[in-house]
């Protein structure tokens, strides 16, 4: 569809997902564009910030937060070891797993990478005053939540019918 039949129509007459979904592709396509100059995607992207977060952590539980197989996972922290973001170390603990930390040069690519989400924030959402932006942030998280739970109880009757 073109934005040009995209602004006429009303926005009821879309369903909500299709919207989320759009927003989720548009996002997509600018992030990755975006970060062609970091030479990551969004993807790792999406990797480094799960390392961020949870210093020394392990290929499966990024698989388990980031809802992708652990095969996915370990392509994509191969890629950014050889790109010098993280590292990776043997767990003491459990000598199969390896705990992954970020490099120097990984931590200056996530500042340059939160750069670019705070410019695609201010340019989608910079006329939309606080309050607005907040009860839409929160109505997300919400859905998020939901979504989360929702799919969680779709695994757990497909684990329980095998």
């Amino acid at each position: 569809m073109s934005l040009e039949k995209l602004k006429e129509k009303d926005a009821s007459e879309f369903p909500i997902g299709k919207l989320i979904t759009m927003i989720a592709r548009g996002h997509s396509f600018y992030l990755n564009h975006r970060l062609e100059e970091l030479n990551i995607n969004a993807s790792q992207l999406h990797n480094l910030f799960e390392v961020k977060h949870a210093s020394k952590i392990n290929q499966d539980e990024i698989a388990r937060r980031c809802n992708v197989d652990k095969g996915s996972v370990a392509r994509t922290l191969k890629k950014l070891e050889d790109k010098g973001l993280i590292l990776k170390e043997i767990d003491e603990n459990n000598r199969r797993q390896n705990k992954i930390s970020l490099t120097e040069k990984g931590e200056e690519v996530i500042e340059e990478s939160l750069k670019i989400l705070d410019e695609w924030e201010n340019e989608i959402f910079g006329e939309i005053d606080g309050e607005r932006q907040e009860i839409l942030q929160e109505f997300l998280k919400e859905t998020v939540i939901k979504t989360i739970s929702l799919n969680k109880d779709l695994k757990k009757k497909e684990s329980e019918g095998k």
